[in-house]
């Protein structure tokens, strides 16, 4: 059985990190370079940076703190956020990122991922999808940071995403996001029972006895963290960390 990735999985705004809790209420949390440092010692997996305000904001990726985190990263690397044309997916890859994440774009305009995934390759296309409850309790899509409510359902699109070409899905709980209440299971069930391409669980891990659950009981391949490996301790204090190969271990025998 191949190792279960565990990712870092940090938000970027204007040039500083940040946390929300629901898409909502961002904090800032640490320097980005600072931070690939300290993940470098503790030969993190990978990581996952999103631009939190590219998209809502309509600015271009930001080229040269992808450059910098590049320079700085031992480990491979996602971006995503405010990834609209070709041709800046190609100068995010030209800079030095392993893979693009698309959301907005995503589910608006999916021909853009399969011609992304046709040139560079399936393995380099994230297909970045955020979940939230409707008052049904149906998982629906939303996009452009939880703000637009799209009302597509949430296995479907995994499964879209599939067919254009995406190499994994990010599947982020908007409910979930910095609660540290745990991982949605059953969202993660249900996509991955839908998909055959890997599927990485995010939003609402707060301890690291929930990082297993997405992977046994989901059908994860993967799990991803924002508030667990940037706070510490009962006040949450700003820390980054990372759990060391003895707890993955014990994690995941």
């Amino acid at each position: 059985m191949l190792r279960v990735r565990v990712i870092p999985c940090l938000l970027l705004r204007r040039n500083g990190l940040v946390k929300t809790v629901k898409f909502e209420n961002a904090k800032y949390v640490g320097d980005p370079i600072n931070t690939v440092r300290i993940y470098n010692e503790k030969e993190v997996d990978e990581l996952f940076f999103l631009d939190i305000t590219a998209t809502p904001d309509k600015k271009d990726p930001p080229y040269e703190m992808i450059r910098e985190i590049a320079t700085e990263c031992f480990m491979p690397f996602a971006y995503g956020g405010g990834v609209r044309t070709f041709e800046q997916a190609a100068r995010i890859f030209g800079i030095g990122a392993e893979k693009v994440c698309l959301n907005t774009q995503a589910a608006e305009n999916p021909e853009l991922l399969s011609r992304i995934a046709d040139k560079f390759g399936s393995q380099a296309v994230v297909a970045s999808i955020d979940a939230k409850r409707d008052f049904f309790g149906r998982y629906r899509v939303v996009t452009n940071g939880a703000r637009n409510a799209t009302g597509k359902d949430v296995v479907e699109q995994a499964k879209l995403m599939e067919k254009m070409g995406a190499g994994e899905i990010l599947l982020t709980s908007v409910d979930r996001d910095g609660t540290f209440e745990g991982y949605d299971v059953e969202l993660v069930r249900k996509v991955t029972r839908a998909v055959s391409i890997p599927v990485v669980a995010c939003g609402g891990a707060g301890k690291l006895e929930h990082l297993p659950a997405p992977v046994k009981e989901g059908g994860a391949s993967a799990v991803a963290c924002g508030s667990l490996f940037v706070y510490q301790g009962k006040h949450r204090a700003v820390l980054t960390n990372y759990p060391t190969r003895a707890e993955l271990t014990r994690l995941f025998p």
